[in-house]
């Protein structure tokens, strides 16, 4: 089982005055849909920052060598 298939119910003590800020930000309606999208959000900055490491340090990549990019731009 895949912790993406796994939902529960909890109790957590939230800051409401965060909870409508991120809502607002997000623009979304209600504690769940704030709560998950602001999860998704920071899955993504995530993302987007191992990106951004990617493609600062070119690991892993072939766009610094002239013969593969030479063709990129025709």
């Amino acid at each position: 089982m895949r912790y993406t298939d796994v939902m529960r119910k909890t109790t957590l003590a939230i800051d409401d005055e965060l909870v409508r800020r991120a809502a607002e930000v997000l623009g979304t309606d209600g504690l769940k849909a704030t709560v998950d999208g602001a999860l998704h959000e920071v899955i993504a900055a995530e993302a987007r920052r191992r990106f951004t490491e990617r493609l600062r340090t070119m690991r892993g990549l072939d766009l610094d060598q002239p013969d593969v990019m030479a063709g990129a731009w025709r």
